[in-house]
Protein backbone atom coordinates (compact mmCIF):
# COMPACT_ATOMS: atom_id res chain seq x y z
CA UNK A 1 0.00 0.00 0.00
CA UNK A 2 1.09 3.26 -1.16
CA UNK A 3 0.01 6.63 0.08
CA UNK A 4 1.09 9.36 2.85
CA UNK A 5 0.54 6.75 5.63
CA UNK A 6 2.32 3.84 4.25
CA UNK A 7 5.34 5.46 2.96
CA UNK A 8 8.62 4.30 4.00
CA UNK A 9 10.01 7.39 5.42
CA UNK A 10 6.93 7.58 7.94
CA UNK A 11 7.33 11.15 7.54
CA UNK A 12 3.86 12.30 7.16
CA UNK A 13 2.52 10.48 10.23
CA UNK A 14 4.56 12.30 12.61
CA UNK A 15 3.79 15.40 11.23
CA UNK A 16 0.18 14.14 11.30
CA UNK A 17 0.42 13.37 14.77
CA UNK A 18 1.92 16.48 15.51
CA UNK A 19 -0.98 18.52 14.54
CA UNK A 20 -3.62 16.29 16.17
CA UNK A 21 -1.79 16.85 19.28
CA UNK A 22 -1.39 21.20 18.39
CA UNK A 23 -5.57 20.45 17.68
CA UNK A 24 -6.08 18.75 20.79
CA UNK A 25 -4.49 21.64 22.43
CA UNK A 26 -6.09 24.15 21.54
CA UNK A 27 -9.55 22.46 21.77
CA UNK A 28 -8.69 21.96 25.57
CA UNK A 29 -7.52 25.33 26.01
CA UNK A 30 -10.68 26.47 24.47
CA UNK A 31 -12.46 24.29 26.20
CA UNK A 32 -10.85 25.16 29.41
CA UNK A 33 -11.84 29.12 28.77
CA UNK A 34 -15.63 28.32 28.38
CA UNK A 35 -15.85 26.52 31.31
CA UNK A 36 -14.23 29.73 32.94
CA UNK A 37 -17.02 31.28 31.32
CA UNK A 38 -20.54 29.37 31.51
CA UNK A 39 -19.25 26.17 33.77
CA UNK A 40 -18.98 22.69 32.13
CA UNK A 41 -22.07 22.62 30.39
CA UNK A 42 -21.08 25.32 28.28
CA UNK A 43 -22.56 24.51 24.29
CA UNK A 44 -19.89 22.12 22.44
CA UNK A 45 -20.81 24.84 19.33
CA UNK A 46 -19.49 27.32 21.50
CA UNK A 47 -16.35 25.57 22.25
CA UNK A 48 -15.60 24.72 18.54
CA UNK A 49 -15.86 28.85 17.90
CA UNK A 50 -13.38 29.23 20.40
CA UNK A 51 -11.10 26.84 18.80
CA UNK A 52 -11.65 27.75 15.17
CA UNK A 53 -12.73 23.90 14.36
CA UNK A 54 -16.23 21.87 13.36
CA UNK A 55 -18.12 20.37 16.21
CA UNK A 56 -17.61 16.88 14.56
CA UNK A 57 -13.78 17.65 15.41
CA UNK A 58 -14.48 17.96 19.21
CA UNK A 59 -16.33 14.97 18.91
CA UNK A 60 -13.68 13.10 16.92
CA UNK A 61 -11.25 13.52 19.95
CA UNK A 62 -13.94 13.82 22.96
CA UNK A 63 -16.77 11.49 22.31
CA UNK A 64 -18.29 12.29 25.46
CA UNK A 65 -18.74 15.44 27.37
CA UNK A 66 -17.19 13.65 30.69
CA UNK A 67 -14.15 12.55 28.11
CA UNK A 68 -13.80 16.60 27.08
CA UNK A 69 -13.62 17.61 30.94
CA UNK A 70 -11.71 15.09 31.85
CA UNK A 71 -9.22 16.21 29.02
CA UNK A 72 -8.93 19.27 30.14
CA UNK A 73 -8.63 18.78 33.51
CA UNK A 74 -5.29 16.65 33.40
CA UNK A 75 -4.81 19.40 30.75
CA UNK A 76 -4.42 21.86 33.27
CA UNK A 77 -2.76 19.33 35.93
CA UNK A 78 0.00 19.06 34.01
CA UNK A 79 0.57 22.76 32.71
CA UNK A 80 0.58 23.01 36.45
CA UNK A 81 3.05 19.95 37.17
CA UNK A 82 5.15 21.50 34.46
CA UNK A 83 5.67 24.48 35.64
CA UNK A 84 7.25 23.63 38.55
CA UNK A 85 10.84 22.55 37.17
CA UNK A 86 10.81 25.31 34.54
CA UNK A 87 10.31 28.34 37.50
CA UNK A 88 12.78 26.47 39.38
CA UNK A 89 15.35 26.72 36.84
CA UNK A 90 14.60 30.50 35.67
CA UNK A 91 13.55 32.37 39.34
CA UNK A 92 15.73 34.29 40.75
CA UNK A 93 14.88 31.94 43.83
CA UNK A 94 13.56 29.27 44.99
CA UNK A 95 11.04 31.13 47.40
CA UNK A 96 9.96 33.00 44.11
CA UNK A 97 9.62 29.75 42.04
CA UNK A 98 7.64 28.47 44.96
CA UNK A 99 5.46 31.66 44.98
CA UNK A 100 5.22 31.62 41.38
CA UNK A 101 3.75 28.23 40.91
CA UNK A 102 1.52 28.49 44.04
CA UNK A 103 -0.10 31.54 42.20
CA UNK A 104 -0.74 29.29 39.31
CA UNK A 105 -1.97 26.67 41.89
CA UNK A 106 -4.54 28.96 42.74
CA UNK A 107 -5.48 29.72 39.25
CA UNK A 108 -5.70 26.41 38.94
CA UNK A 109 -8.07 25.61 41.89
CA UNK A 110 -10.66 29.42 41.41
CA UNK A 111 -11.31 28.65 37.53
CA UNK A 112 -12.07 25.17 37.44
CA UNK A 113 -15.66 26.63 37.84
CA UNK A 114 -18.04 23.51 37.45
CA UNK A 115 -15.30 21.25 36.96
CA UNK A 116 -15.01 20.39 40.79
CA UNK A 117 -18.73 19.62 40.74
CA UNK A 118 -18.36 17.22 37.60
CA UNK A 119 -16.27 15.75 39.21
CA UNK A 120 -18.06 14.97 42.19
CA UNK A 121 -20.80 13.24 40.18
CA UNK A 122 -21.33 9.76 40.18
CA UNK A 123 -19.94 9.46 36.77
CA UNK A 124 -16.90 6.79 36.59
CA UNK A 125 -15.02 8.38 34.50
CA UNK A 126 -13.79 10.62 36.83
CA UNK A 127 -13.04 8.35 39.78
CA UNK A 128 -9.27 8.52 39.37
CA UNK A 129 -9.09 12.06 38.63
CA UNK A 130 -8.13 13.21 42.24
CA UNK A 131 -5.36 10.56 42.68
CA UNK A 132 -4.10 11.88 39.45
CA UNK A 133 -4.17 15.08 40.72
CA UNK A 134 -2.18 14.28 43.75
CA UNK A 135 0.34 12.07 41.88
CA UNK A 136 1.43 14.65 39.35
CA UNK A 137 1.26 18.25 41.51
CA UNK A 138 2.34 16.79 45.22
CA UNK A 139 6.05 15.80 44.02
CA UNK A 140 6.13 19.44 42.47
CA UNK A 141 5.28 21.04 44.80
CA UNK A 142 7.88 18.95 47.23
CA UNK A 143 10.48 19.73 45.17
CA UNK A 144 10.17 23.45 45.14
CA UNK A 145 9.28 23.35 49.34
CA UNK A 146 12.63 21.41 49.35
CA UNK A 147 14.74 23.64 47.24
CA UNK A 148 13.23 26.99 48.70
CA UNK A 149 14.34 25.31 52.74
CA UNK A 150 17.61 23.82 51.40
CA UNK A 151 18.53 27.48 50.40
CA UNK A 152 17.68 29.05 54.14
CA UNK A 153 14.58 31.01 52.52
CA UNK A 154 11.98 28.65 54.20
CA UNK A 155 11.04 26.46 57.29
CA UNK A 156 11.26 23.32 56.63
CA UNK A 157 8.61 22.02 58.44
CA UNK A 158 5.88 21.91 55.87
CA UNK A 159 4.78 18.89 53.90
CA UNK A 160 3.90 19.51 49.99
CA UNK A 161 -0.37 18.31 50.93
CA UNK A 162 -0.21 20.38 53.70
CA UNK A 163 0.34 23.08 52.06
CA UNK A 164 -1.57 22.27 48.87
CA UNK A 165 -4.64 21.11 51.28
CA UNK A 166 -3.88 24.97 53.02
CA UNK A 167 -3.47 27.11 49.73
CA UNK A 168 -6.96 24.92 48.39
CA UNK A 169 -9.31 25.43 51.72
CA UNK A 170 -8.06 29.24 51.68
CA UNK A 171 -9.24 29.02 47.80
CA UNK A 172 -12.99 28.01 48.94
CA UNK A 173 -15.17 31.07 48.40
CA UNK A 174 -12.75 32.93 45.96
CA UNK A 175 -15.46 34.33 44.09
CA UNK A 176 -17.35 36.33 46.79
CA UNK A 177 -16.38 39.76 46.00
CA UNK A 178 -15.52 40.73 49.66
CA UNK A 179 -12.76 37.72 50.14
CA UNK A 180 -9.42 37.96 48.80
CA UNK A 181 -7.55 34.16 48.27
CA UNK A 182 -4.65 35.47 46.69
CA UNK A 183 -4.08 37.77 49.39
CA UNK A 184 -5.03 35.02 52.09
CA UNK A 185 -2.52 32.55 50.31
CA UNK A 186 0.30 35.29 49.98
CA UNK A 187 0.09 35.45 53.83
CA UNK A 188 0.24 31.89 54.46
CA UNK A 189 3.70 31.64 52.16
CA UNK A 190 4.96 34.78 53.99
CA UNK A 191 4.51 32.58 57.19
CA UNK A 192 6.86 30.10 55.53
CA UNK A 193 9.71 32.82 55.09
CA UNK A 194 12.44 32.41 57.81
CA UNK A 195 13.93 35.78 59.52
Amino acid sequence: MTGSSGNASGSPAPRKRADARRNEKTLLEAAAAAFVASGVDAPVRDIASKAGVGVGTIYRHFPTRADLVVAVYRHQVEACAEAGPHLLANSPSPYTALTRWVDLFVDFLVTKHGLAEALRSDDPTFSTLHAYFLDRLVPVCAGLLKAAAEAGEIRSDIAALELMFGVGNLCIGADEPRYDARRMVELLLTGLRLP
